[in-house]
């Protein structure tokens, strides 16, 4: 079993930090819903309140490396240009996904949306952490503010699930393939 080092880079990016973003949503919300539950009490501790304030930076961080890396390690190899007189376009899947009226929408649509609501995500996650660690406890007391920051969660996570999903299926259509081979198990 063996997978290319592109192949890896695409794994690590939509699988990697992508899947782990996603998955840190619950948390996320549970954090800022506990400020409005217990109210002015909480945290209960300094050690929740920095525990809390490592959650939020960690996720902002993981959505800042699923953009990044998609944007300047796999984007780049997605939109290569194949040489003049190229008839296999399997290593270029970009030019592959145009050269079918059946495919083109995968990216005319498809990788449009990806790439552009994609960079949505790391913005408002970083803004949820930054109102997190400014107003902290004190959200129990602006419900507005808790309110917006519990809605650019969940538009953060509707922009990585219309991006996660795009990726997943671009992918499918025209993988980003090539690189050195990694071997993963040898067979007997």
């Amino acid at each position: 079993m063996q997978i290319t080092f592109r192949d890896m880079i695409t794994m690590l990016h939509g699988m990697g930090f992508g899947a782990l973003f996603m998955l840190a949503f619950s948390g996320a919300v549970g954090v800022i819903y506990a400020t409005a539950v217990v109210g002015p009490r909480w945290p209960s501790s300094r050690w929740d309140n920095k525990m809390f304030r490592f959650y939020l930076i960690s996720m902002a961080a993981l959505a800042w490396l699923t953009v990044l890396s998609g944007t300047y390690l796999v984007y780049p190899w997605y939109r290569a240009v194949p040489p003049a007189g190229t008839t296999d376009l399997s290593a270029y899947p970009q030019r592959l996904l145009l050269a079918s009226p059946l495919t083109a929408e995968w990216h005319n649509f498809g990788m449009e949306w990806k790439e552009h609501i994609g960079w949505f995500a790391p913005i408002a996650m970083t803004m949820v952490a930054y109102v997190f660690i400014k107003y902290g406890p004190q959200l129990a007391f602006h419900r507005t503010m808790r309110n917006t920051v519990l809605g650019f969660i969940a538009a953060a996570f509707l922009a990585t699930a219309v991006a996660g999903a795009f990726g997943a299926l671009l992918n499918k259509y025209a993988p980003i393939r090539g690189g050195d081979a990694i071997v993963l198990l040898r067979g007997k």
